[in-house]
């Protein structure tokens, strides 16, 4: 299996973000989270440019996770529709 990391989620994510998610995406959105980010977030999650250098994607249907590796750690940012995403991230960094 995986290197098995360290899920951790910002504060704005578990109070704004995953409550306002349509149930099925809260599903599939933390299945990808467990199966994807938990071991390999390196190779599925692809790096963002720019302003968000340093920080990485990952792409579940039209929602989008952004987060940072920190060593052991993923630490997830935010997880929203892709069309609000990158307004969101700016402001949790």
């Amino acid at each position: 299996m995986g290197l098995n990391f360290v899920i951790e989620y910002h504060q704005a994510v578990t109070k704004k973000d995953i409550p306002q998610l349509p149930p099925e995406w809260k599903r599939k959105i933390k299945q990808a989270i467990e199966n994807k980010l938990a071991s390999y977030p390196e190779i599925f999650g692809k790096p963002l440019r720019q302003s968000l250098r340093g920080y990485r994607k990952l792409r579940v249907g039209d929602y989008r996770v952004i987060f940072r590796i920190e060593g052991k750690k993923v630490k997830i940012f935010v997880i929203r529709h892709r069309s609000a995403v990158y307004r969101t991230v700016e402001n949790r960094k």
